[in-house]
Order: C-alpha cells, then sequence, then structure tokens
C-alpha cells in the first residue's frame, strides 16, 4: 500500500491504521459540531434565565398593582350595592306615597271637577239653534256601529 521511506527502515501504512485515522478525524469533526451545539445552546440558557428574571422582576410589580384594582373595585360594588337598595327604599316610598296622595286627593278633586262641570251646563244651559252634536262611543280604537254618522253627511256642515 503507501510506504513510508525513512532512512533507517520502511514502514508500510495498513488498511487498519488508515481507518483509524479517518475514526479519529471523523471523531474530531463530530466533536466540534457538539462544542459548538452546546455554547449556543449555553447561551440560548442565559438569555433565557435573564429573561425569565426581567419578567419576574416586572411581574411582581404588576400583580400589587392589579391586587390594589381587584381591592378598589370590590369597594366601589359594594358602595354601588348600597345605592341601589337606597334607591329601591326611595322607589319604594314614592309608590306608597303616589298611591296615598292619589286616593286621598284624586276621589274629592273628580268630583269637585263634575260639580264645576254640571254647574256650568245648568248656568249657561243649552242654546236650541245649535245642533245636537252626536255622541261617539268608542270601545278598543273602534266606533261603535250605532253612533256611526250615515256617510252621506260625513265631512259636511250642518
Amino acid at each position: 500500500m503507501f510506504r513510508r521511506v525513512s532512512r533507517e527502515r520502511v514502514h508500510t501504512v495498513s488498511g487498519g491504521e488508515v481507518a483509524g485515522i479517518l475514526v479519529a478525524v471523523f471523531w474530531a469533526i463530530l466533536v466540534s459540531f457538539l462544542a459548538v451545539a452546546l455554547a449556543r445552546l449555553a447561551q440560548t440558557l442565559r438569555a433565557t434565565t435573564k429573561l425569565v428574571a426581567d419578567v419576574t422582576d416586572q411581574a411582581v410589580p404588576l400583580l400589587a398593582d392589579a391586587s390594589t384594582a381587584v381591592r378598589s373595585a370590590q369597594t366601589q360594588i359594594e358602595r354601588v350595592d348600597a345605592i341601589a337598595s337606597d334607591v329601591q327604599e326611595v322607589t319604594s316610598n314614592a309608590s306608597a306615597l303616589s298611591t296615598t296622595v292619589a286616593s286621598t286627593f284624586g276621589g274629592p278633586l273628580v268630583k269637585v271637577a263634575a260639580f264645576g262641570y254640571g254647574v256650568r251646563r245648568a248656568i249657561g244651559g243649552r242654546k236650541e239653534d245649535a245642533p245636537a252634536r252626536t255622541r261617539r262611543d268608542v270601545i278598543v280604537g273602534r266606533t261603535v256601529p250605532g253612533a256611526r254618522r250615515d256617510k252621506r253627511t260625513r265631512g259636511k256642515k250642518d
């Protein structure tokens, strides 16, 4: 195969030695790639550790602020609940007052108004030359058929 010539003796390189050299070179390349990969992995771990530390430093104050905001919101909700119960009480009182006023003054006022209307009608009298107005009864938005005017006189003045 290959012969190495030296002054003293000639040494022949065998196939096993060539294979051993190839394996050694392969392992050297493999170890180099692994060293580069481990170096990059170490960089990534350092960056991740720094990122986690920064997030932790920022998250603690944010959590404290969020806790304060939740407490404030709870206080405001309690205030709104108290106001709502007070409004409900005022509403029921106003309803009772309205019912009392209507029952106290409503009946007598209607009677006084009816009496005043009757007195005016009695004093004023009714003009005899004025045509009598026809009364129209309305039930649920419709006119009772017997109280309708004749179609021919509709829209005409007497």
